[in-house]
């Protein structure tokens, strides 16, 4: 971790070429810098036209000077920002004069890293920045705009507050043991747990289907030849994006395409027929097929309705026997036009199945409810957390802490001590996700993934 006293510039924009460019200064004071660049130390927070200087007082550029005075600024010191063209050429320029007036170059994500030690945000409002930049789509990013907020943050204060409330009961009661009082009683301890564990629940709910809105979905489609894979393909992501024939083994390779789905981004791979072959060509295109299911989050599994009624043919059982036992799968009973079938979803054996026909769009709608139902967004997208998987880690470490606290209140007499201990381990990792209580480590390789000048 730099010197927090340190200058520190870089350019805020994409590199290229574009009507804007801003190059982002904050330090200390800042007032020698300003004046080096544009004359005079500008009005605060007041856009001021006027003109950037080189070294000699040559013009570099003419744009808008941006002047936050410290505390109140995005990195709680002072900052400037220098708007100008966006030309490489032009915003290098400016950089470098910054540099040669005693700045040095920012580090990735230094300036939220600035933003959340000097406590303007806490470390999930820092990710959420992140998580802003690189949203993949709408509800991603609304979601990501709800941590940064501090939605998520209050959302976990609030819990971690109350356990506090707890741990104070009983950190009293184990010092003041002469006092004879039966804590579990006098302080409704298990309804004040069941309290704690059922907010604890509704937040993990909220996360882990943000956590899919960030992390995206991988979806494979397998099956023998012929099945409509190339044609399902085709009708998710509604473009001809495979070669659809009559002539089984068409597809050779695999085929990926982007699609959205209640907000999710989902990423779907069609592969080539399973079957047996001596063609050279197919059978790496099999060993391809098998390679993405090895990658994938869920694997749909294709069969012809006209030839799967109530038990599944022996090649497809024999696909379907196939995959990683923790693959999640999915029957799709396609060409239901051609059967003469209704679209429709059951569940057999504990495997969702649904009969549609990718030709005409009949039953896409139920595949795509149960791909959402087997993806955990059982909690509307629009309500969700964008959470990373170390928040989610730190919710499951709580909720362990809170659920063995509850099994020593049923010990008699309940071992107060190591009650103690396990909401204490609740509250430290509830701590980790703000940042209340953070190893440095941790925070260095949270700000190194973001981009230079954020």
């Amino acid at each position: 971790m730099r010197a927090r006293s340190d200058t520190i510039a870089a350019i805020a924009t994409p590199r290229g070429r574009g009507g804007i460019g801003i190059v982002r200064v904050a330090g200390r004071d800042l007032a020698a810098l300003i004046e080096g660049v544009v004359g005079r130390v500008p009005a605060p927070r007041v856009a001021t036209l006027t003109t950037f200087h080189d070294a000699a007082g040559h013009p570099l550029d003419q744009g808008i000077a941006l002047h936050f005075p410290a505390p109140h600024s995005y990195t709680g010191d002072d900052v400037l920002e220098l708007h100008g063209h966006g030309g490489r050429a032009v915003l290098d320029a400016l950089l470098a004069r910054c540099l040669e007036l005693g700045a040095r170059l920012a580090d990735p994500g230094e300036f939220t890293e600035r933003a959340f030690l000097n406590g303007r945000i806490d470390l999930a409002q820092a990710e959420g920045v992140a998580d802003l930049i690189d949203a993949a789509t709408t509800t991603a990013a609304r979601a990501a705009a709800r941590s940064l907020t501090g939605e998520f943050s209050a959302s976990v204060t609030e819990v971690r507050d109350a356990l506090i409330e707890l741990r104070a009961y009983v950190e009293a009661t184990l010092d003041f043991p002469e006092d004879d009082v039966d804590f579990v009683r006098a302080h409704d301890a298990r309804g004040r747990l069941a309290a704690l564990r059922a907010r604890l629940d509704a937040i993990l709910a909220r996360a882990r289907a943000g956590a899919r809105l960030r992390e995206g979905l991988a979806i494979v489609l397998v099956g023998r030849p012929n099945v409509g894979k190339s044609s399902l393909l085709n009708r998710l992501v509604r473009e001809d994006a495979a070669i659809v024939t009559e002539v089984p083994g068409t597809t050779r390779d695999t085929v990926e395409r982007q699609v959205e789905i209640a907000g999710i981004p989902i990423s779907v791979v069609d592969t080539a027929g399973l079957r047996d072959s001596d063609d050279v060509v197919e059978k790496i295109g099999i060993a391809r097929t098998w390679d993405a299911v090895a990658s994938a989050d869920l694997a749909l599994v294709l069969v012809d309705a006209r030839e799967a009624a109530d038990a599944l043919a022996a090649g497809d059982a024999a696909i379907v026997a196939g995959l990683d036992p923790a693959l999640p799968r999915l029957v799709v009973h396609n060409k239901a036009d051609l059967a003469r079938l209704p679209a429709g979803a059951t569940r057999r054996d504990g495997i969702a199945h649904v009969t549609l026909s990718a030709l005409t769009g009949e039953g896409i709608d139920l595949l795509e409810r149960e791909v959402l139902a087997i993806a955990g967004a059982s909690v509307a997208a629009e309500d969700a957390f964008l959470a990373r998987e170390r928040h989610l880690e730190a919710l499951r470490e709580a909720a362990s802490g809170l659920d063995a606290a509850a099994r020593h209140l049923d010990t008699k007499p309940p071992p107060l001590e190591l009650f103690a201990e396990e909401l204490r381990r609740a509250h430290d990792a509830l701590s980790t996700i703000t940042g209340a209580f953070t190893p440095d480590d941790l925070i260095g390789a949270i700000f190194a993934r973001f981009c230079i000048g954020k």
